[in-house]
């Protein structure tokens, strides 16, 4: 096979893979329901619900975020923080805050037991005192709109849903890192279709941890975060566990409703999906290099070839570069994205899949993953995997 044939081959590989995807994830745009949309209940139709937020050093973004979990207009909530191990004023900014508003309790974890990571034992144990007949899971530095509980409880009860997850509105600095971030999620649209979660009869499943509403019944009953104990990506493989217990969840857009500043640079967005970018293969050293090659020669190799061929193999790159362009527009566009960020996929591809090689190599370099300061093994991680 001659180098002609086998440029054209790759050009029809890749925009075999992009005019039907892209096709598809722009039929997906209004795929999701918007939070802001929602209509509000009347507070006598609301139930209790207890607000779970583990923090472990969490003193940059904790005291803004916990006020506006404090000023949400919710008519029946406890807010309970988890100080996990803090080593920084964490303990002091929740002391503070203590004092000036009883609707707030601290549990605070000084050792972390055997058979856990730090963020599925700070959540399961703080659920151990929620009261409510909804809990919601979310992080340390998410801010919410006044009405976001209400309207998210009012979504649950009207339509029959036990849980409830919502993709937050990413407030990130500089087009880079928010296209990062963008390009993520439309992988992640790709790869798990979270807008058939809701259906019942499928197996799709959605968990973000930036806001996991669940009914306290099916978290008692599906064993809280126990399966999920060893799970660095443990709010993903929640929605999982929702799903295999038979219980109905869905997913919606959260965009000027519920808020997270995901990462300030490329170093700390980099440290931070370290962590479960390996996981989320399973620790499966050949669908890493799989989804390398793949990453590579379906989304990245087009952008060059565009330049480097001419004729029908051209004509293939240029198609598969302005369905990758014109799909992540759309499909992102709900979510704040604009078209011309779209020209930043090949470098945000390209990042995503360092990552995930960097993350592969140094766990089994490693034998494991530093996670927020603690080392957890490879062997017991991979454990972990299997059972969750």
């Amino acid at each position: 096979m001659d180098a002609h044939t086998i440029h054209l081959s790759l050009a029809m590989l890749s925009a075999g893979f992009w005019v039907p995807a892209g096709i598809w994830l722009m039929s997906k745009r209004h795929a999701f329901t918007v939070l802001a949309s929602v209509p509000v209940q009347d507070e006598d139709a609301l139930p209790a619900v207890s607000v779970v937020i583990p923090a472990r050093n969490e003193e940059r973004n904790l005291e803004h975020a916990l006020q506006s979990v404090l000023d949400l207009d919710y008519p029946d909530i406890e807010i309970i923080v988890v100080n996990d191990r803090s080593t920084d004023t964490t303990g002091a900014i929740l002391a503070r805050t203590l004092e000036r508003d009883a609707r707030l309790a601290v549990v605070t974890i000084d050792d972390l037991p055997a058979g856990w990571i730090g963020k599925p034992y700070a959540l399961h144990t703080g659920a151990q005192r929620a009261r409510g007949e909804f809990i919601l899971f979310t992080d340390a530095d998410i801010v919410f709109r006044p009405s976001a509980l209400r309207k998210a409880v009012a979504h649950a009860q009207a339509n029959g849903f036990d849980h409830v997850t919502l993709i937050p509105e990413s407030t990130m600095p500089g087009n880079f890192l928010t296209t990062v971030s963008a390009t993520f999620g439309m992988f992640m649209f790709i790869i798990f279709k979270p807008w058939k979660a809701r259906d019942p009869q499928s197996r799709r499943y959605v968990g973000v941890g930036a806001f996991n509403l669940i009914r306290t019944s099916a978290y008692r009953a599906m064993g809280g975060h126990q399966p999920v104990a060893l799970r660095p990506d443990d709010d993903l493989k929640f929605g999982k566990l929702v799903k295999d217990n038979g219980y109905r969840q869905d997913v919606l857009n959260g965009r000027g409703m519920v808020t997270v500043e995901w990462y300030r640079s490329v170093a700390e967005l980099i440290d931070g999906l370290m962590k479960n970018m390996f996981a989320g293969m399973g620790y499966n050293v050949s669908l890493v290099i799989a989804a390398t090659l793949a990453a590579l020669v379906m989304h990245i190799w087009p952008w060059i070839g565009v330049w480097v061929t001419d004729g029908w193999t051209q004509a293939c790159y240029v198609v598969t570069v302005v369905m990758m362009v014109g799909s992540f527009g759309v499909v992102m566009a709900p979510f704040g994205v604009k078209f011309r960020d779209g020209l930043l996929l090949p470098f945000t591809i390209g990042l995503l899949v360092y990552i995930q090689c960097r993350a592969a190599a140094l766990a089994l370099w490693r034998g494991g993953i530093v996670w927020r300061g603690t080392f957890y093994e490879l062997r017991q991680l991979k454990t972990g995997s299997r059972s969750g």
